[in-house]
């Protein structure tokens, strides 16, 4: 850390350092972000933006950034801010990580902070309407300024982009999203094959894609602002609303970042139980990827199969959580109750069942002749744009990213576990296919070692017994993330270190999966045929709740 410091210090000698979460912090004027960003990507090799998080401190307002070096899997973090609350202005990085482009439209959005040259300025999320900038906290919540409205937006294709010139001036330049001329047709947002309420607008040329602008924010709940009005333990079951396909997982990501502020060690027994449940959610989660994918090409038999043995896997939830879906069953500390007496019976032989279906499953649609051609050598994805959009989990490993965070920053019980990440170089439809096939047999082999370690564990805390009844975490921030089943979930939580006894988060950030995932839609839909935006769409297996937040 102490040689990462003198680097930066090198390339940007007005820096200022601090050591937060075990990360180095390196806080920065404006001024000088965009030429240090560019110096972080290409010297130093921090070739990946993992989290953007907006934050209004009161006294400026500014974003936390975290970058990642995929070689060494180093992390860093840096905070830019303006005093400037009247009209907040920094400047963008879109242009040396490409996954900026829509987490810095969210943060304006929310914010209402304007990133100087970014090509497309609209906000995502809100109405383009909308008054006010929701996350801030001088935002004015009388509703009669944000009347519920019947009547359609206007001027859809209308954005901007702001302009300094060499004197340093902001001039804004507005611009259109699709030219006049351009045969733009809605896909959605009521279809089966956008997996939910999301809105393509598709410019065609005959039966090809030449652009895709994604419409969201139809089904957005508003999840980072009702935790900031809530206790810890109460924002813990919103995360189970956001990938419901990863619910456990994402609510065992946000106890871990809680767990860290409070530095509570949590029991043996409850870690295997969280990452047992973790892995059952993941197998859940590509069995419905798998029925989800066959179905929007016609194999109906294939979605039907899928379904059959996801069933096991609810079963097991349902004994022992109580709920097949939203099952609440992590908390600060460990778990709410230990696990049904059959849980380990239960688990083998969801297992043994899972596995010997899979042959049944290639034998159905894998090796058949149309899904491979549809499949294959469609919709890819180099490696280089994975990293540079921040695609990670199966979408990321299928065009050769080493992202699994199982094996990358390893945390609850994963290093003890042998197991393989699975990486494909194809970065095709078929490769993203093939890697969560794979990938179930991997959960399969972990499960298998969990329950041997399980019946093996020695003591019966199923929680911490130090946890205490108020949650009140001392001011600071902190970072966690963990391998969700469509990639990397991350939590960002600030405290303001609050004394009163019902204390609530000051900010909390989910940095989800799946609103990267749709950061690619465009780049590989481009120059394929109508028809293959459904393939591409489903291989990359986004759920519409991860990125309406």
């Amino acid at each position: 850390m102490a040689d990462l410091q003198q680097q930066i210090a090198a390339l940007c000698p007005q820096a200022q350092f601090d050591t937060v979460d075990n990360l180095l912090m390196v806080t920065v004027d404006d001024a000088q972000w965009h030429a240090l960003a560019q110096q972080l990507k290409e010297n130093l090799h921090f070739d990946q933006l993992s989290c953007l998080a907006g934050v209004d401190w009161k006294d400026s307002i500014g974003v936390v950034y975290y970058l990642t070096n995929t070689d060494t899997q180093e992390m860093v973090h840096v905070k830019v801010a303006t005093t400037d609350r009247e009209h907040p202005m920094l400047h963008s990085v879109s242009d040396i990580w490409a996954v900026a482009n829509y987490q810095e439209r969210e943060a304006y959005d929310f914010f209402g902070i304007v990133f100087i040259g970014h090509p497309d300025m609209r906000r995502f999320f809100l109405r383009n309407d909308w008054v006010g900038h929701p996350l801030r906290k001088d935002y004015d919540e009388n509703p009669e300024l944000n009347p519920i409205r019947l009547e359609d937006e206007m001027n859809e294709d209308d954005t901007c982009t702001y302009i300094e010139d060499e004197d340093g001036n902001v001039k804004k330049v507005d611009g259109k999203v699709f030219e006049d001329d351009e045969y733009v047709i809605n896909f959605g947002p009521q279809h089966p094959s956008t997996h939910g309420v999301l809105r393509y607008r598709v410019s065609l040329d005959g039966e090809m894609v030449k652009k895709v602008d994604v419409v969201s924010g139809y089904i957005h709940r508003g999840i980072e602002k009702m935790c900031e009005s809530l206790t810890y333990p109460q924002t813990l079951l919103y995360t189970e609303r956001m990938d419901y396909m990863a619910a456990h997982i994402n609510r065992h990501c946000l106890c871990m970042c809680i767990e860290k502020a409070l530095g509570i060690e949590v029991p043996r027994r409850a870690e295997l139980i969280r990452l047992m449940m973790d892995e059952l959610m993941r197998l859940s989660s590509h069995l419905l990827s798998y029925g989800c994918l066959t179905m929007d090409q016609g194999a109906t038999t294939a979605f039907f199969y899928g379904f059959r043995e996801r069933e096991l896997i609810y079963d097991i939830f349902d004994r022992t959580c109580g709920a097949r879906m939203s099952m609440s069953y992590s908390t600060i500390g460990g778990v709410v109750a230990d696990v049904h007496p059959d849980f380990i019976k239960d688990v083998r032989h969801a297992c043994d069942v899972i596995e010997s279906k899979m042959k049944e499953y290639h034998q159905l649609f894998t090796g058949n002749v149309i899904a491979r051609n549809r499949m294959v050598g469609v919709g890819e994805l180099r490696k280089e744009d994975a990293i540079n959009y921040c695609i990670t989990g199966p979408s990321g490993r299928a065009s050769g990213v080493h992202c699994d965070v199982r094996k990358t920053h390893p945390y609850s019980l994963y290093s003890e576990f042998d197991f393989d990440e699975v990486i494909r170089t194809e970065g095709d439809s078929m490769a993203r296919y093939m890697v969560r096939m794979d990938e179930m047999l991997q959960s399969i082999k972990i499960l298998r070692q969990a329950c041997d370690k399980f019946e093996q564990c020695e003591g019966n805390e199923y929680i911490a017994e130090k946890v205490p009844k108020m949650i009140k975490l001392p001011a600071g921030h902190w970072y966690q993330q963990v391998e969700a089943s469509r990639g990397a979930f991350g939590v960002y939580l600030e405290s303001d270190g609050d004394p009163k006894p019902f204390q609530k988060p000051y900010r909390m950030h989910f940095q989800s999966p799946c609103f990267n995932l749709i950061g690619v839609v465009d780049l590989t839909c481009r120059d394929n045929m109508i028809a293959d935006l459904i393939t591409i769409t489903a291989s990359i297996d986004f759920v519409i709740p991860d990125i309406d937040r």
